[in-house]
């Protein structure tokens, strides 16, 4: 009897998770099909290479594209570095004590702080005191602080599920200590760093609140290639910036709803992209 009861409460238990999921995934399709019913209309060639112009009657987010682009590169560099080398501080080096419980609260502290904030103090300390005003690089040091703790504790937890043998193993071959990290343990724990530069890349994709405040919403192309280069230090609005105004300040909905496909599919590839990756480059999933 008793059994019978637990069968029917494991049972329950099932149809209630499975219902759960279908739910998550209904609102995902019906997120998905809405959005691209208003917007892929007003997706085209023109749309994605072009910018908004009055005069040539143009409506085009090419110039919000490389904004995005730049700041994503300007971003990850910052960020990846010292996101790492934080995490391989504190799983390889610090030990246990004090510092590294330091450490970890402030990292735990920092990730939870609104990206509003962030925003704010990036345009205080990097656009007012250092004089940056409202550019990409302002932009890219905020978000590279918004990312930090997401590149760190995934690594820390890629470098955790490397085997105390392939340490013990390159120490006993007379490998020194640093040697063995960026030889044995970053490669086999690279699937994990890979996974959180990805999902930093797809948080800095959907940022706007922060740049709001510091990367400015000018939406202009460079006259020649190098004028790339000087774009960093000018003012620069992503996508999500350009999809904000249109749907606030301008009302026009086309283009938000159409800006809206186009992080969709950004976001779509970048999840692919981290799978397909991580599989490649997991020592379990080479040669699939």
């Amino acid at each position: 009897m008793i059994l019978g009861k637990r069968k029917i409460k494991d049972l329950l238990a099932q149809i209630l998770i499975y219902l759960c999921a279908a739910f998550s995934v209904a609102v995902l399709l019906l997120i998905l099909c809405f959005v691209v019913k208003r917007g892929v209309k007003s997706v085209n060639w023109s749309f994605l290479t072009t910018v908004t112009s009055v005069r040539k009657q143009t409506v085009g987010i090419a110039g919000n594209i490389l904004n995005t682009v730049l700041i994503i590169l300007v971003s990850m560099l910052i960020a990846t570095p010292i996101g790492v080398g934080a995490a391989i501080f504190l799983n390889e080096y610090a030990g246990k004590g004090k510092t590294v419980r330091i450490i970890e609260f402030t990292t735990e502290v920092l990730a939870g702080i609104p990206s509003i904030i962030f925003g704010l103090f990036g345009m205080l300390f990097f656009g007012e005191t250092l004089g940056m005003g409202y550019t990409i690089l302002t932009g890219s040091l905020t978000l590279s602080m918004m990312v930090l703790p997401l590149i760190t504790r995934n690594t820390q937890e890629a470098l955790k599920t490397v085997p105390d043998g392939y340490r013990s193993a390159s120490i006993g071959l007379g490998a020194g200590k640093w040697y063995m990290i960026r030889t044995i343990l970053i490669p086999s724990a690279m699937p994990g760093i890979l996974t959180g530069v990805i999902l930093s890349i797809g948080r800095i994709i959907g940022e706007s609140a922060a740049l709001l405040l510091t990367a400015g919403s000018a939406k202009h192309l460079p006259k020649t290639f190098l004028g790339i280069f000087d774009k960093i230090f000018q003012s620069g609005g992503t996508l999500t910036i350009q999809l904000y105004l249109s749907a606030t300040s301008e009302g026009d909905f086309d283009t938000a709803f159409g800006i809206a496909v186009v992080l969709l599919i950004i976001v779509f590839l970048m999840n692919v992209l981290a799978k397909t990756l991580a599989r490649k480059m997991s020592p379990t999933g080479k040669g699939r």
